[in-house]
């Protein structure tokens, strides 16, 4: 029997439903990072935009305690970028997506040959996750630190070896609502004070229904964009039969889902919301016209690693959005939104008129210091 098909906005439904961006929920700010697999966390505080788009009533100083009670931290995961995840996460994440990291150009594959050569890659793991586990350390102060011990060598390269190999957590105050610092490492077993998880194949089984509750319907390959890690597909076949198996109705790639998922009528209305750069519903899938048009995608992209922050108009890219000025010490803040011609830009006035609202909104969360606040749609 052949498989039900899905349109792109049948898909988008369902990842606006699982994101939480249909409407916002009363849920806790520890169980949507969860429930989300982690919320993407380059920038520091993305975080905090995120959840104010997807819970009511959020209160950044919840997010901001989780953190500083070490019951979420941010350290480099999914696709070898900086993720912010619950603790349990964290110590099995990382080391699930171990590979990617040392695949990149300052990977153990790679740098021992180049910059390294003559090193004991071992020596040096030793020596750093020492350093770092006697006190949190910068990358500067940590390659400094390893240049003493292997003398000769670039404290930069180093330092960024250690960082591709071991699971590193920026320490806080870094990522506090409010609170900044530079980035400060050490291993994310001194700071939990617990070991990794080994991610052996239960593990990653598990993975995989948790990656549909926030993303599916997907395919395959989309999973393996989402996390980097790749050959998910014999994982797949073994959840076969437990899955709902379905099908792009465009491309007619076969798509995976849990049974009792949502995928709610594709009319279903989707409100204007924003998105901090590098949002996972923009970063989820190898196949994002579900969210993301070719034109909203050259519009969007600041360069070939991401995106800028994005406004969902029914729930598909139709802008970006920037603080022109944030308004500290009382001064007046004022917040750009870039309408994307054919989206947005000719939205009807009332669609306009939401769109300036969410906007207001969201420019009180972001600068509650501020004497004033100004929208302006481009």
């Amino acid at each position: 029997m052949a498989s039900p098909k899905l349109n792109d906005r049948a898909l988008n439904r369902a990842l606006m439903s699982r994101q939480l961006l249909l409407a916002r929920e009363e849920r806790s700010a520890l169980e949507v990072v969860r429930h989300l697999v982690g919320m993407q966390s380059q920038i520091p505080l993305n975080p905090y935009t995120a959840l104010w788009s997807r819970l009511s009533g959020f209160d950044p100083a919840e997010a901001s305690a989780l953190l500083a009670g070490r019951e979420t931290v941010r350290l480099s995961t999914l696709r070898g970028t900086i993720h912010l995840h619950d603790a349990d996460d964290a110590l099995l994440l990382r080391a699930f997506c171990q590979g990617v990291h040392e695949a990149t150009p300052f990977g153990e594959r790679a740098v021992f040959r180049r910059q390294l050569s003559g090193i004991e890659p071992e020596e040096l793991w030793a020596a750093g996750r020492a350093l770092l586990e006697e006190a949190p350390r910068t990358t500067g102060e940590l390659g400094k630190a390893l240049a003493e011990r292997f003398p000769g060598y670039e404290p930069s390269a180093l330092s960024t070896a250690v960082r591709y190999k071991l699971s590193l957590v920026q320490v806080t105050p870094r990522g506090e609502w409010g609170r900044s610092r530079t980035p400060t490492l050490t291993t994310v077993e001194a700071w939990l004070g617990r070991p990794q998880r080994t991610p052996d194949a239960a593990a990653v089984e598990a993975l995989v229904p948790r990656y549909l509750a926030a993303f599916g319907p997907a395919s395959v390959r989309d999973m393996q964009a989402w996390c980097g890690v790749t050959r998910l597909g014999e994982v797949f076949e073994r959840l076969r039969p437990g899955l709902v198996v379905l099908a792009d109705a465009t491309t007619g790639r076969e798509l995976f889902d849990l049974p009792d998922a949502p995928r709610p009528d594709p009319e279903t209305p989707a409100p204007p919301r924003f998105l901090p750069d590098y949002d996972n519903v923009l970063m989820g899938h190898e196949n994002r016209a579900r969210v993301l048009g070719d034109e909203a995608r050259v519009r969007l992209s600041a360069n070939r690693n991401g995106y800028r922050p994005a406004l969902l108009v029914d729930g598909r890219v139709a802008g970006a959005w920037s603080l022109a000025t944030r308004g500290r010490a009382g001064d007046p803040a004022v917040l750009d939104v870039e309408l994307f011609e054919g989206g947005a830009a000719k939205a009807p006035a009332e669609v306009r008129a939401r769109i300036e609202a969410e906007a207001a909104d969201l420019l009180t969360f972001l600068t509650p210091e501020a004497s004033t606040g100004e929208v302006r749609l481009h």
